[in-house]
């Protein structure tokens, strides 16, 4: 898949969620405090709750794309273009390319690395899952 055509199969931040849960959990929602598969989902946004521990989460919990205000779009689009460059991109060139500052850019820089070696099977698997269209929408 080429960059362009990122936001054409991710239009909205909801397809970007159903990958990733597709990608994490296998459509099949667990608790990332007490890994029970025993949910309620939302109804107004896309989060669970959890019966067992009584925890609110989304599939965004305990992984490097955790506590952000960005737009997933903007995190696929960036992971894309951090691990497909041949040499390291720089912050300044990321951000002009996603449309953030140069601080946002550095931080997502350093997360994607972070991310190489703290979830990789979750990064490997999530690349993947963008590159070659496996999703389910």
């Amino acid at each position: 898949m080429n960059l362009d055509q990122l936001y054409i199969c991710f239009p909205s931040q909801k397809e970007c969620i159903i990958l990733l849960e597709e990608v994490r959990w296998r459509g099949l929602p667990t608790c990332p405090y007490c890994k029970s598969k025993k949910q309620t989902s939302s109804k107004t946004q896309k989060r669970y709750h959890c019966n067992t521990c009584n925890t609110s989460y989304s599939v965004t919990v305990g992984t490097f794309l955790g506590n952000t205000k960005l737009d997933l779009q903007k995190w696929f689009k960036a992971i894309l273009l951090i691990t497909r460059s041949q040499k390291e991109i720089s912050s300044r060139d990321l951000a002009n390319e996603i449309y953030v500052t140069k601080d946002t850019a550095w931080l997502m820089i350093q997360r994607v690395r972070k991310a190489r070696t703290d979830y990789t099977e979750f990064l490997d698997g999530l690349i993947q899952a963008i590159d070659r269209g496996n999703y389910k929408l």
